[in-house]
């Protein structure tokens, strides 16, 4: 199957550690709705940290939530030595069988090249960059005069528009002077 040809994987887990000794893994979700994603039978994809395809399909076997994590179980995978080289790896699952988002929400990798807006519907820039900061995602948004690092957040970012790729802002006094 060619690049063009295989789906798009959205990244829905990071391989933490086998737990246990019959082939369970400990995977931290990166998804907000991880009962609906690790299901019995879903087929995920293992991918590093560059996006890439590693191995074959996995399909889960079994899952639970277990702490901040989920326990997955894949079929075939009956050890856990198997599962011991895949720590800090990604699992991925295809696009078109997850949940899409909400009207008001937005894939991370999709905000690059979103028009930023004020609230009158000036246009105030385009989002060139995004930064994962310990205090949370923030996009550099690239404007008339100058660059301005804009926190995602819901008292900065006021309605997302993903179907015309537009987020209305409300700035803090002076940030784009």
């Amino acid at each position: 199957m060619s690049e063009t040809e295989r789906p798009r994987l959205l990244a829905v887990g990071r391989l933490r550690k086998p737990h246990g000794l019959k082939g369970e893994c400990a995977v931290f979700p990166l998804t907000d709705t991880p009962d609906l994603v690790f299901v019995p039978g879903r087929p995920l994809q293992r991918l590093g940290l560059d996006g890439s395809l590693l191995g074959e399909v996995l399909v889960i076997e079994r899952s639970r939530p277990f702490h901040r994590e989920w326990l997955l179980k894949f079929q075939g995978l009956d050890h856990r030595d198997a599962l011991q080289e895949w720590r800090g790896q990604f699992l991925g699952a295809p696009a078109d069988q997850l949940e899409p988002p909400a009207a008001d929400e937005v894939y991370v990798h999709e905000l690059e090249g979103f028009a930023v807006r004020d609230s009158q519907g000036s246009a105030l820039g385009l989002v060139t960059a995004l930064y994962h900061l310990p205090a949370g995602l923030t996009l550099e948004v690239q404007g008339p005069r100058r660059e301005f690092l804009l926190p995602f957040r819901k008292e900065f970012v006021r309605q997302v528009d993903r179907a015309a790729r537009v987020l209305v802002v409300e700035l803090p006094e002076g940030l784009v002077e």
